[in-house]
């Protein structure tokens, strides 16, 4: 299946109410039981290259590894470069062959974001390339704290950046370890009746199923992007398989079993916010 735009996977969401895990890569295993799970359920993903991830492979390596799993892959599968903070990272990710970009301007004045993003976007659309963008701060566990989406900035964000998708901030946390964030519903609500934009949560690993199924169901909000929990998942897999055998220095057999688990785990979370079967 050639990859899809994140446009394309969103507004098909929003229309039939569900949502798409944009799930975080950090390795090839990572990426490849992800892929693996869309397959086996035939729901949609999102394979996303974070900054951790670009600080361990280049942007270009990246683009070609996930466009060739995408390739092989029956299931529409995005290719997306999370939390680009510049116009030039975000140019490398559309030259690398990602079908998505996330400009991340959050921390910049609204008129200096709107500017950047509208920039990103007029080059980006002309590839057929989808862009993300981000209003309100969404802070990180034990880091710094979010600073919530302002409703009006959120109307101006919407109909003057040229997006195809915004971010938003309504109690959702970074590299929450633990499910424990106190989601303000209501203000989703609020958002989502001042723009046509699909809405997308960052930080989802915090965010309870229960209330990840309501959100993904009864909300505009069609993108949770999941990293840490998954990367606990597999991690204790890793943990596991090493010590069974602490004489095995054939790392691939060691790896193996975390890309079973994972995609197990996956398969869980994509089934829990995708279509109703």
């Amino acid at each position: 299946m050639t990859a899809v735009n994140l446009k394309t996977l969103l507004s098909k969401a929003n229309k039939n109410n569900y949502a798409v895990a944009g799930l975080v890569v950090i390795t090839w295993e990572d990426a490849l039981a992800y892929t693996e799970a869309a397959d086996e359920t035939g729901i949609p993903i999102i394979l996303q290259a974070g900054p951790s991830c670009r600080e361990f492979t280049p942007i270009s390596i990246l683009g070609k590894m996930f466009r060739h799993l995408a390739d092989q892959t029956k299931t529409p599968i995005c290719c997306h470069l999370d939390h680009g903070f510049s116009y030039k990272e975000c140019k490398e990710g559309i030259d690398s062959g990602f079908t998505s970009v996330m400009f991340d301007g959050s921390k910049m004045s609204l008129n200096k974001n709107i500017s950047i993003s509208s920039k990103i976007s007029n080059v980006a659309h002309k590839y057929n390339i989808s862009v993300e963008g981000e209003i309100g701060e969404v802070g990180y566990f034990r880091g710094k704290n979010s600073k919530g989406t302002n409703i009006n900035e959120a109307k101006e964000y919407s109909s003057k950046s040229k997006v195809d998708a915004m971010a938003i901030s309504v109690g959702n946390t970074h590299l929450q370890t633990s499910k424990v964030a106190k989601i303000d519903y209501n203000k989703i609500l609020e958002i989502q009746n001042i723009t046509n934009l699909p809405l997308v949560l960052h930080g989802s690993s915090g965010i309870s199923h229960i209330m990840r199924n309501k959100i993904a169901h009864k909300t505009k909000v069609a993108k949770f992007n999941i990293g840490t929990e998954l990367r606990m998942i597999a991690c204790k897999s890793l943990r596991k398989s090493y010590n069974k055998n602490l004489n095995n220095f054939d790392k691939i057999s060691i790896i193996k079993p975390s890309i079973k688990e994972l995609k197990k785990e996956t398969i869980k979370i994509i089934k829990n916010i995708g279509p109703a079967k």
